[in-house]
C-alpha cells in the first residue's frame, strides 16, 4: 500500500496506494513510511504523493479508534522527513485531512489539485495534533489562520490554502508530477552535501 520509485539520479516518489479507502493510514503503512523517510537519508530528492484522488483522509477509522490517533508513530514521520538534507516535495493529487497533514507540513514544498481540501478535524475529536504540526503550520500560515484549521475546524480549498501560504503552488493533476520533478532537475544534478549547505543556510539549522 506504499509504493516507491527510485529514479536513476536518486529521487524517490513515495506513493500512499490505498485509494479505495481514501489513502487512510493503517499503523503498517505509517512504520513503512517511518523506514523509507529514514532511509532516505541518501537520496537527493523526495516526493510524496497519493494513488486517485485524495492524498489521504488521515488515520484509518478503525486504527484511529484502536488507537493510531495518539500514536507517536505520526511524528516520527513527520520528523524524518523535516531532517531530510534533500529537497522534499509533497504533491498533493486531492484532498489532505487530519494526521496526513504532517508530512506535507514537513515538506520543503506542497503543491496542490485544485480540488484539494485541507482540514485537521482534532478540536471535533477530542485529539490533540502532533506537536510539530501546529509549530509547523503556524510558521508557514501564521497563529491565526492556524486557530482556524486546528480549532475553528475550518475545512479549506486549495485556492484559500495557497493564499494563506499553506501550499505553494495549485497545478493541474495530470501536470502534478511532472512538476515535481521539473522542481527536482538541479538536485538531481548537486551533490547532497551541496544540498545539505543550502537547506542549512535556509533553515538556520
Amino acid at each position: 500500500m506504499i509504493r516507491l520509485e527510485k529514479s536513476d539520479t536518486d529521487i524517490w516518489t513515495i506513493t500512499l496506494d490505498r485509494p479505495e479507502k481514501a489513502n487512510s493510514l493503517t499503523p503498517q503503512m505509517l512504520e513503512e513510511l517511518v523506514e523509507i523517510t529514514h532511509d532516505a537519508q541518501k537520496a537527493r530528492g523526495v516526493i510524496l504523493t497519493g494513488a486517485g484522488k485524495v492524498f489521504s483522509a488521515g488515520a484509518d477509522l478503525d486504527a484511529a479508534k484502536a488507537g493510531l490517533a495518539t500514536s507517536d508513530v505520526w511524528e516520527r514521520l513527520s520528523g524524518n522527513i523535516a531532517q531530510l538534507d534533500c529537497l522534499t516535495i509533497a504533491a498533493l493529487n486531492g484532498t489532505l485531512a487530519g494526521g496526513a497533514m504532517g508530512m506535507a507540513l514537513a515538506c520543503d514544498i506542497r503543491l496542490s489539485v485544485p480540488t484539494a481540501k485541507f482540514f485537521y478535524p482534532v478540536m471535533k475529536l477530542g485529539f490533540l495534533p502532533q506537536p510539530s504540526d501546529p509549530i509547523r503550520m503556524a510558521q508557514l500560515i501564521g497563529p491565526s489562520r492556524s486557530k482556524m484549521i486546528l480549532m475553528a475546524g475550518q475545512k479549506i480549498d486549495a485556492q484559500t490554502a495557497y493564499s494563506y501560504g499553506l501550499i505553494d503552488r495549485i497545478v493541474d493533476g495530470d501536470e502534478l508530477l511532472t512538476l515535481a520533478a521539473d522542481l527536482m532537475h538541479d538536485s538531481s544534478c548537486a551533490t547532497l552535501d551541496h544540498a545539505r549547505a543550502i537547506k542549512g543556510m535556509i533553515d538556520q539549522r
